[in-house]
C-alpha cells in the first residue's frame, strides 16, 4: 500500500529522491525510537527537514506504528510547498523496505537514509548526492579511529584499510534497481552499498561524521540530544530560540501497599505502608526527575528508565536522579532550583524535610538551598486522603550552561 501526500501538485519527476527508512522494530531501544522526540520533533521529521533542500521527491518507508507520524510530519512541513511525498510499507528486511521505496520513486538519483541517523548534516547529504550525480554512487562513511582486534586471536586489524559506512547512501536509481534485480532472495545485506557492489558496480565514498550517529540503544539518546542541541542549523529549525531559562513540571502518584518500605527523597520513613512500584517507588524523586527532563525537553522518566527493564527493579531512585542530572548536563543545561509538594494524609513528613532536601541536592549535584520540599494533607478527600496513595507535584528551573 502506498499513500501519497499531494503538496502544491508538485511533480514527482525530479532529479533526486530522498528515501527515508522509518520501519525498523527498534528492538535494542525497547521502544519505537521513531516516535521519540528531540527538540520537540521525531527522527522522521528531523530527517525530512534535513533533506528538504536537497531532494525534489520523498519516499518514506514506514511500519504500522510510524505511518501516522510520517503522514502528519509531511503535512506539517510541506503544506503549501512544491514537494511530493509518498509513504510506503516496509518489508521483513531492510533490503525489502528499500526495494519497496525504489519501486515508488521516479527520480534519477536516490538518496537512501536511515531516520535513526537524525543528526545528519547538510554537508554530508550534499556530498553524497554530488558523488552520485557525478559517479553514480556516493556512500557517506568515516575512518575507523579505534584499535580493532580479532576476537579469537587478539591480532590487530589494519584500520587504515577500513571504513565505517553510514547513510545517506546515494545511487543512480536505475543502476541500483538493476543490482536489486540480481539479488538472490535468500541473501541478506546490511546496506545498499553491498547490493550495489554485488552487481559489479564501483563504490565511491564521501565524508561522513562521528556526529552522524545511529540512534540504536538507550545510551544513544543523550548523545543525539547533545548533538542536536549544539548544531546551529538544527537548533534553528527544530528548537527555535532556546531561552536562557526553562521550566518543567513533573507529577507522580503511587499506591500505598502494606509491607513496602516508604521512601521519599531517598529517605526511609517509618510507616506501616509503603509506595508500590517497579523501583523503590520514590514518588518525590520521580516527580523531580520528570520536571527536570521536561524543562530540557528530554522526554520523561518512562522513556529513560522503563518499568519493563529489570535493571531498574527495586533500584534506589537516587541512582536515577544521578543519571538524569548527568544527562541534563551533557545536553548543555544546569539545574537552577527544584520545588516539590507531597500530598499525603499520613504519616507526618515534616521532620524528614531537611534529610530529603540534603539527599536530593547531593544526587542532583546542586546546593541544598536550591531544593524545596513541601507537604500538604488533602483533608481526608480523594485517594490520598483515604490513605490509598501519595502524589507528588514538582517544578524545575534549568538554564543553558
Amino acid at each position: 500500500m502506498t499513500d501519497s501526500v499531494k503538496l502544491m501538485n508538485g511533480s514527482t519527476d525530479k532529479s533526486v529522491c530522498a528515501i527515508l527508512l522509518a520501519a525498523g522494530s527498534s528492538t535494542r531501544m525497547g521502544e519505537n525510537k521513531m516516535l521519540m522526540r528531540f527538540c520537540g520533533k521525531t527522527p522522521i521529521e528531523l530527517c525530512m527537514e534535513a533533506f528538504f533542500k536537497h531532494a525534489d521527491e520523498f519516499v518514506v518507508v514506514v511500519s504500522d506504528s510510524t505511518r501516522e507520524e510520517a503522514l502528519s510530519a509531511a503535512k506539517r512541513l510541506w503544506e503549501g510547498r512544491s514537494k511530493s511525498v509518498k509513504i510506503v510499507n516496509g518489508g521483513k528486511r531492510r533490503q525489502d523496505s528499500v526495494y519497496n521505496a525504489l519501486k515508488a520513486a521516479s527520480s534519477d538519483i536516490v538518496a537512501i537514509h536511515d531516520c535513526a541517523r537524525c543528526c545528519v548534516s547538510d554537508e554530508i547529504i550534499a556530498s553524497s548526492i554530488a558523488s552520485a550525480l557525478e559517479k553514480g554512487c556516493g556512500v557517506a562513511s568515516c575512518k575507523v579511529v579505534d584499535t580493532l582486534r580479532f576476537a579469537d586471536s587478539g591480532e590487530v586489524v589494519d584500520r587504515d584499510a577500513l571504513l565505517c559506512a553510514q547513510t545517506p547512501q546515494c545511487f543512480a536509481k536505475n543502476a541500483l534497481m538493476d543490482a536489486y534485480s540480481q539479488v538472490d532472495a535468500e541473501d541478506t545485506y546490511t546496506d545498499d552499498a553491498a547490493i550495489y557492489s554485488s552487481a559489479g558496480n564501483k563504490l565511491y565514498f564521501t565524508k561522513g561524521s562521528s556526529s552522524n550517529i545511529k540512534l540504536t540503544g538507550r545510551e544513544d539518546v543523550a548523545l543525539v540530544q547533545a548533538i542536536l542541541g549544539n548544531k546551529d542549523n538544527v537548533t534553528e529549525k527544530s528548537c527555535g530560540s532556546v531561552p536562557q531559562f526553562r521550566i518543567g513540571l513533573g507529577e507522580d502518584t503511587h499506591r500505598l501497599k502494606e509491607g513496602r518500605p516508604l521512601i521519599l527523597g531517598g529517605v526511609h520513613i517509618p510507616h506501616e505502608y509503603g509506595l508500590d512500584g517497579h523501583s523503590d517507588a520514590d514518588a518525590l524523586a520521580h516527580a523531580l526527575i520528570d520536571a527536570v527532563l521536561g524543562a530540557c525537553a528530554l522526554g520523561d522518566i518512562g522513556m529513560h528508565f522503563p518499568d519493563s527493564d529489570m535493571r531498574y527493579k527495586g533500584i534506589n531512585s537516587l541512582e536515577l536522579v544521578r543519571h538524569t542530572a548527568a544527562l541534563v548536563r551533557e545536553s548543555g543545561f544546569e539545574i537552577g532550583n527544584l520545588d516539590a509538594t507531597v500530598t499525603a494524609q499520613k504519616p507526618k513528613l515534616g521532620p524528614f524535610r531537611d534529610a530529603m532536601r540534603e539527599k536530593l541536592a547531593e544526587a542532583f549535584g546542586i546546593d541544598i538551598c536550591a531544593v524545596s520540599v513541601k507537604f500538604t494533607t488533602p483533608e481526608h478527600t480523594g485517594p490520598e486522603g483515604r490513605g490509598e496513595s501519595m502524589t507528588v507535584r514538582a517544578s524545575a528551573l534549568v538554564f543553558k550552561s
